[in-house]
């Protein structure tokens, strides 16, 4: 049975049951209308539940209330890994995102220090060994290639962490789907339950005398 709630607040344990009027068919008639005089009303004879039947709605009436509150903080701890996991995935793509412009930005730089190395090699040529300014600018390329290979260490260690975090958030995925597929199972179990004491002890009148010797009795009995 598929319901929008997931969770239904209890009424008042076993109301009294409504009764109808219904009319006397012995009532006397006046013979001059043909009309009932008077009609006597008569109520049929009340049903009690016996101590056994109110015992049952009872125990199942609790049941159903800490059943309610159970599943009412199992909902909410769903809600939070949802939105703990949501949060979590939202980073993880932004996370993604800077990576891919890492990668463009490293392979760019790295194009750029080769071809400024090539043309140095080239420039090399025509200098003579010890110029100064040819060490500057062997000095300054290889600061440049020091710096990227900095960039790439930090960029590595910083791609493994997030695969690491990464495959922490696909681990919980499949328990969560699981856990809320029986947290829904549960609910509809409840409600179900709830329907059952409705149908069985809904509106149904008792001895308030028996349901205070039936409650002491399951306070005994630590239920």
């Amino acid at each position: 049975m598929k319901r929008i709630s997931l969770l239904v607040c209890l009424a008042a344990l076993l109301p009294a049951l409504a009764l109808a009027q219904t009319v006397n068919p012995k009532a006397k008639v006046d013979p001059k209308n043909n009309k009932v005089s008077r009609p006597v009303v008569e109520k049929p004879k009340q049903v009690l539940l016996t101590r056994e039947q109110l015992r049952s709605c009872l125990t199942q009436h609790d049941a159903n209330e800490q059943e309610a509150v159970a599943i009412k903080a199992a909902q909410a701890a769903n809600q939070q890994e949802r939105d703990d996991l949501k949060k979590t995935k939202e980073g993880l793509m932004a996370d993604a995102e800077g990576f891919s412009t890492s990668t463009k930005e490293i392979l760019a730089e790295r194009d750029a220090i080769v071809k400024e190395q090539d043309a140095l090699r080239e420039k090399l040529k025509e200098m003579r060994k010890g110029d100064p300014e040819a060490e500057a600018a062997i000095e300054a390329v290889k600061a440049k290639a020091a710096a990227l290979d900095a960039r790439i260490t930090a960029y590595n260690k910083s791609k493994n962490d997030y695969q690491a975090r990464a495959a922490a958030f696909d681990a919980r995925i499949e328990p969560f789907n699981k856990s809320s597929k029986d947290l829904e199972n549960r609910t509809e179990n409840h409600l179900d339950a709830v329907d059952t004491w409705k149908r069985e002890c809904g509106n149904k009148a008792y001895d308030e005398a028996d349901e205070i010797a039936v409650r002491k009795e399951m306070q005994q009995q630590g239920k």
